[in-house]
Formats: structure tokens, sequence, C-alpha cells
């Protein structure tokens, strides 16, 4: 994953007000408190935002997986990408709430077959995601999941990828979303549920 969906933010004031369109109202709030801001890591100026907290409780973890794949579950999911690393993490266990299937989107040059790929803008600089040729079918309903929603690039790629393919994005899913970066904008027109906002 580029710097954005790694949870790497310039640092901002603390606290996590709710999102005003309540999407996270799908879950209790008790879990986003476990979620750790790690200052200056893994440089000076950065707020890396930790989700292994929420990831080590076993109540937290299915209520946030659990909530994504409910949100979606009247989409009839074929397949669940999720987005390297922490994306890979959730998506597998709402790939099997959905009765999915559960496709990597992988950084280059870590799938061993046949691969499509999708670049993207980073702050400095391009990164790309890959996806196996045959990963997708045409006509297939695909869930995107990742941790965090940040610049939007990544999950941009990950849509545009799945496309290419010749699926059908039934929507995206986020644990966070920084809104304070605007990444919902190059998402215009998808279901994207994020179940916190920090703002």
């Amino acid at each position: 994953m580029g710097r954005e969906s790694a949870g790497l933010v310039r640092a901002q004031p603390s606290g996590r007000p709710r999102d005003e369109e309540r999407d996270q109202e799908v879950v209790a709030p008790v879990w986003a408190k476990l979620v750790r801001d790690v200052p200056d890591f893994p440089s000076p100026g950065i707020m890396f935002r930790d989700i292994t907290p929420v990831l080590a409780d076993a109540d937290a973890f299915a209520t946030v997986t659990s909530a994504i794949a409910d949100r979606f579950v009247e989409k009839q999911v074929d397949l669940v990408v999720g987005v390297e690393a922490r994306g890979f993490i959730l998506a597998a266990p709402v790939a099997l709430r959905l009765g999915a299937g559960f496709i990597p989107a992988r950084k280059p040059g870590k799938l061993p077959w046949t691969v499509k790929s999708r670049a993207y803008d980073l702050e400095y600089g391009t990164a790309a995601l890959e996806m196996h040729g045959d990963a997708i079918q045409p006509g297939d309903s695909v869930l995107i999941v990742d941790d965090v929603l940040a610049t939007g690039g990544t999950a941009a790629a990950a849509v545009a990828l799945v496309e290419d393919l010749g699926g059908s994005v039934a929507g995206l899913g986020f644990l966070l979303e920084l809104g304070f970066l605007g990444g919902r904008r190059q998402l215009d027109g998808r279901d994207v549920l994020s179940l916190e906002t920090v703002r």
C-alpha cells in the first residue's frame, strides 16, 4: 500500500468526531477507542493510525468486519478485494460472512501469475496495485475493502482495476476515513462505507 492506505498522514489535532452522515452508527463506537494514534511514525510530522488493537480484540474485530459485511449483504457480492496489506485482514472475514471469494490487490511483483496493473499518484511519485488477470470474471459483483480511506488514490486505483477486469464495483468498505484529506471525492458516485471518520 502507499502512504495513504497505511494510515500515514500529517499530524492533525487529536480527537475523532462522529461522521455527520452517521455511517458509523452501524456499529457501537467502543471499538474506535481502540485505534491508537502514534505521532511521528514512521517519520517526524506523521500521525499513524494504528488499528492493531482493534484486530487484537476479538469482539471489536468481529464487530467491524460484521458491520462492513452486513452493510453490503443485499448487493449479492461475488468477490471481496482486499488491498495490501491491512485490507487483507479485514476483507477475508468480510468475504466469509458474505459467502464470497477473496481476491488480494497487491504491490507490484508479489503475485505469481499473469497480472493486471493500475498505477496511481502518491504525494511523491507513483505506486501501483496488481491483481491476477483471471481473478475477476466479467459481471462479477465486487466489494473493495481496506483499512483507511485517506486521499483516495489507492481506492480509486482498486476500483479502476476491478473494472479493467470486467467486474462491477458493488461498493467500498473502510474501517477509518481521514475526512480532512477529501479522499471520498475520488469515489464520487460509489457506495462508500466508513465505520469511523476522523475530521
